[in-house]
């Protein structure tokens, strides 16, 4: 097993008691309590390996549950919403137990939750919040509005209009921003932007922040299926339409360190990073080892990390409850609301990390190595 894939054991694991379900409906049906773990199949269905995070949950996911015993069918849909859509039907159709789903599309999977719900198959939706049915049965995740707020923070504190400990800087702007948002087909991306948001408005408003492009709204800013690609295209076409006067960029709002990359490296095109250019402050998210490098070498100013294994770990825990024919311990039973139903929901915390947080948090806690972050680079 990866060493990433390891959570410790005690109290630094959060633990997922576990209460008794009443009612019928999807994942309360036949009592799979008494069978063995090796008659148990759990589907886990992943969105694309172009990530090294999503290769890093789906693995993680696999390993707990194989380790426990149960037979796990993990598949990569590469960013194909017919092809997950293919994939979720064949593992229904092969009898999965249990069905762990981080979907391209939140709202492309109806169909077959309907099947999951018939066959009744619970469903947990994992990081992405499934869309438009009622069939989701429960969903593990981080707090993803606050993931856009600790990112915005990142960059007012880089920019030096606050502190880390959220007192106020000693600059006064005025600076010029620009702002990234993720796929909008990601439920995410709309808590991440609204966190975003909502903390950087006062700035906005008092002029202290200025957005040069005027691009604003999230479908303005939005990057399809978070491509590294698209990211750098956008920030060349701000730079050549927006900044074409000698006026510099400041920062960069960015929601994943993929996009981060992209914007990075158009910045970089651009003659930032030099002595009379520096390179803007640019955010981040998902902790990927060559963006930590980046940080390393004060090249990305943060990333936010959520720590996958825990969940991987909370999704192990909630596809064990309902095999049991137990309903998995919700912290959240207000915020996640699909569009047909609240689904119940275990949250986990998040970090912000700067330069000189990587030894403490990613370091220390084993989920990169000294000489990773160096070589900004993960080992096989």
């Amino acid at each position: 097993m990866g060493r990433r894939f390891l959570v410790a054991l005690g109290g630094a694991v959060l633990a997922l008691s576990l209460a008794a379900c009443s009612g019928e409906g999807a994942g309360s049906g036949d009592d799979k309590s008494a069978d063995k773990p090796g008659d148990l199949t759990i589907g886990v269905s992943m969105p694309t390996q172009t990530s090294e995070r999503w290769i890093a949950d789906g693995n993680a996911v696999k390993q707990k549950l194989e380790a426990k015993g149960y037979k796990v069918e993990l598949q990569y849909a590469g960013d194909d919403i017919p092809t997950q859509s293919q994939q979720v039907d064949q593992m229904i159709t092969q009898g999965a137990d249990v069905l762990v789903i981080a979907a391209i599309d939140g709202t492309a999977l109806n169909s077959q939750l309907q099947a999951a719900a018939d066959a009744k198959i619970p469903v947990i939706s994992y990081d992405r919040l499934i869309r438009g049915s009622k069939n989701v049965d429960f969903y593990v995740s981080f707090d993803n509005y606050k993931v856009g707020v600790a990112q915005a923070t990142s960059l007012l504190v880089g920019l030096g209009l606050q502190n880390k400990d959220g007192s106020k800087g000693t600059a006064k702007g005025p600076f010029n921003v620009e702002l990234f948002a993720g796929s909008l087909d990601d439920n995410n991306t709309q808590y991440f932007f609204g966190g975003a948001m909502d903390t950087l408005k006062p700035f906005i408003d008092a002029g202290t922040l200025k957005v040069k492009s005027g691009q604003t709204k999230i479908e303005q800013v939005a990057i399809l299926r978070w491509q590294q690609e698209a990211a750098q295209k956008r920030m060349e076409d701000l730079l050549t339409s927006s900044y074409n006067d000698g006026a510099k960029v400041d920062g960069v709002l960015s929601p994943y360190d993929g996009i981060s990359r992209g914007i990075i490296t158009a910045l970089q095109n651009a003659g930032y990073g030099s002595a009379s250019k520096k390179i803007p402050v640019v955010t981040g998210q998902d902790a990927e080892i060559a963006s930590i490098k980046l940080i390393n070498d004060g090249v990305q100013n943060s990333t936010v990390f959520k720590d996958t294994r825990l969940l991987a770990e909370q999704a192990v825990n909630a596809a064990e409850a309902f095999l049991q024919k137990k309903q998995p311990q919700a912290n959240d039973t207000k915020t996640y609301d699909n569009g047909v139903k609240v689904v119940p929901s275990y949250l986990l915390p998040i970090a912000t990390v700067y330069k000189d947080d990587i030894k403490a948090t990613l370091i220390d806690s084993g989920y990169w190595t000294a000489e990773e972050v160096a070589a900004g680079q993960a080992k096989k």
